[in-house]
């Protein structure tokens, strides 16, 4: 049986050396093909550690982490992914950021992501916030590491209530598994109002 709990605070402090290696894991799989390295992900988890409002949805099994997602207020990714907004008519501090969802995959299908969504739109909601947003890794069709069978999420996206941002794409750096160095990736936004 999957527990989920939501971490905030120290908790989610707490919580953030697991939650490097479960996207190190996870995010290896196409769509992201991730070579991560802890390194990487210091930085990149940085903003949790700094945010009031940063939330951590955990999937236990047991006393593992099986699976994560988190988010914050968007205004606190304003670096990142502001730029991609710009001409929006969409205030950044009324969009809560939904950043990484990862699940390992045997726990999948048993109503995980739904319940990650549901708590971070309650937290949103909570915060005063009026949209939800995340953004996901756009690959070309023929990509040589996608696998025979591959299907996108959109379709569970759409179910929630979320539709792509037509034009709010987004460029963010990791090393792909077949590259040598960091590359950029365009990132297309979803929204929904909560």
């Amino acid at each position: 049986m999957i527990r989920t709990e939501r971490l905030t605070g120290e908790a989610l402090i707490a919580a953030l050396d697991d939650l490097a290696q479960l996207r190190i894991t996870v995010f290896r799989a196409y769509p992201y093909i991730y070579d991560g390295d802890p390194a990487y992900e210091r930085r990149y988890l940085q903003t949790y550690r700094d945010s009031a409002d940063a939330i951590l949805v955990a999937a236990f099994d047991g006393g593992r982490l099986v699976g994560a997602s988190t988010g914050t207020p968007m205004v606190q990714h304003a670096d990142d992914f502001g730029a991609a907004f710009a001409g929006q008519d969409i205030p950044l501090d009324q969009i809560f950021y939904c950043a990484e969802s990862v699940l390992l995959p045997e726990y999948r299908g048993q109503g995980v992501g739904h319940a990650f969504f549901d708590a971070r739109e309650a937290h949103a909601r909570a915060l005063g916030l009026t949209y939800s947003a995340f953004c996901a890794v756009m690959r070309p069709e023929g990509h040589p590491l996608r696998p025979e069978g591959y299907g996108p999420l959109d379709p569970f996206w759409r179910k929630r209530g979320y539709a792509p941002l037509e034009g709010v794409l987004a460029q963010y750096r990791w090393k792909d598994l077949d590259q040598s160095q960091e590359t950029d990736h365009p990132l297309q936004f979803w929204m929904r109002k909560i």
